[in-house]
């Protein structure tokens, strides 16, 4: 049986044609912590929460208040929806987890997802990397100002996005950059919230609180992972 993944909308959202940003961590927590410093700058709203009884059963408490650990932050101003997760989810729902973005997406007409995978490198001023899942999602890498990358691989969750996206039509633009591995990747962070915004209309990156965000969101992340750890043996036989 394939496992499920449900989301509970908390209201109505109204982001037609507009962007949804993929937030899960990939290596290390530059994805995680990048989106969380966009939700904070361009003023997000919870919207939703993402969850499955393959996730771990932890709560998040923040500001005194318990929390899911993956949910849903929207601002419709600017039309755009973010996944965000402190997990690190096991790569057996990669497949499921990319196809539940894909039809929330196709749901909401979404007009471009915006993903990003790390590439473990001890040179992190190597430039950002893009690739479309079509034609105008290529071009768009292009008229931001990104390499393109034209051969290689990408894994996850990412890379199932891409496959479907070209299969569907759906725009994909994943983001390729450059880390170390080791948290809090302040500097990776930052360039890749750089780049996402280049990428999506209105939105930004509080540069100077990002290293302080960077810093509370690897703490989070990593209780969360330890916490889950000594429960994935038992849940994803």
């Amino acid at each position: 049986m394939n496992p499920i993944i449900r989301i509970r909308e908390l209201r109505k959202l109204n982001l037609e044609n507009g962007y949804l940003i993929d937030g899960f961590p990939s290596v290390g927590f530059s994805s995680a912590i990048a989106t969380e410093s966009m939700i904070h700058t361009s003023q997000f709203e919870l919207g939703g929460i993402i969850d499955s009884e393959k996730f771990p059963p932890i709560s998040i408490i923040k500001d005194g208040k318990p929390n899911f650990p993956t949910r849903i932050f929207v601002n419709e101003d600017l039309k755009v929806g973010v996944f965000l997760s402190y997990l690190t989810i096991d790569q057996s729902l990669h497949k499921v987890t990319a196809k539940t973005m894909l039809s929330w997406a196709k749901k909401h007409k979404i007009k471009l997802i915006v993903s990003s995978v790390a590439i473990k490198s001890p040179d992190r001023d190597e430039e950002m990397i893009g690739i479309g899942s079509t034609e105008s999602a290529r071009k768009e890498v292009k008229e931001a100002g990104l390499k393109v990358l034209e051969h290689g691989t990408v894994p996850g969750i990412p890379g199932m996005l891409l496959n479907e996206g070209s299969m569907s039509n759906q725009d994909v633009i994943v983001i390729i950059f450059h880390t170390d591995g080791k948290g809090p990747d302040f500097k990776s962070s930052a360039k890749l919230c750089m780049a996402m915004s280049k990428l999506i209309p209105g939105t930004s990156c509080d540069i100077p609180s990002l290293q302080k965000e960077a810093e509370k969101a690897e703490i989070v992340i990593k209780e969360a992972q330890e916490e889950s750890e000594y429960l994935k043996d038992s849940m994803y036989r």
